[in-house]
């Protein structure tokens, strides 16, 4: 049986051009799929905003993710209240810190646990907003592996806008008591 005959419909498939150095091509360019083939101008023009709006879209999710952790973050601050508030009141016995009570206990906790425990409808919302920027920045980071220039210059302007659009405030106690280290890309 073969496959190949479509009953003289030949369609030829797109001839993706593989540049794996710097290049200005524009037609005959694919952006990471096959089917993302551009044979015009202005497909290669609208790739280009769509790409831009990706950028934007990508620093947008940086701000929502950061947002939604502050609003964690105060919940469970506020729940820590309310909860010692309860506890203080009613209590005989001193409050012992969680390390000191593994000790004196004999109990084992877990070495490495830090911070307040995020309840599962929150942690399940920061997980899907983790995975979907995790996935936009890595097929961002594959736009710009076609080392097409205009791509990389989309890439960079969408980050750019958006970090625009999204970064007009900052926290300055916030950035000067961290390092500034990280592992983002960017």
């Amino acid at each position: 049986m073969d496959h190949g005959d479509h009953g003289g419909h030949d369609m030829p498939m797109p001839m993706c051009s593989m540049n794996m150095l710097w290049n200005t091509q524009i037609i005959d360019t694919c952006i990471v799929f096959r089917t993302w083939h551009i044979s015009t101008n202005t497909a290669f023009s609208f790739s280009c905003l769509a790409i831009i709006g990706l950028g934007v879209l990508y620093e947008y999710l940086r701000v929502l993710q950061k947002s939604i952790d502050t609003r964690i973050a105060l919940s469970l601050v506020k729940d820590q209240r309310r909860n010692r508030s309860r506890s203080s009141s009613g209590r005989s016995t001193p409050e012992v810190p969680l390390e000191d009570e593994g000790l004196l206990s004999g109990r084992v906790f877990k070495a490495n646990v830090t911070g307040v425990p995020v309840p599962l409808p929150s942690r399940i919302i920061r997980s899907v907003l983790y995975g979907i920027s995790v996935f936009l920045s890595f097929f961002l980071m594959l736009v710009f592996m076609t080392y097409n220039a205009y791509l990389i210059l989309s890439v960079v302007l969408g980050a750019a806008i958006g970090h625009f659009i999204f970064g007009g405030s900052i926290n300055p106690e916030s950035i000067l008591a961290s390092d500034g280290k990280g592992m983002a890309c960017h």
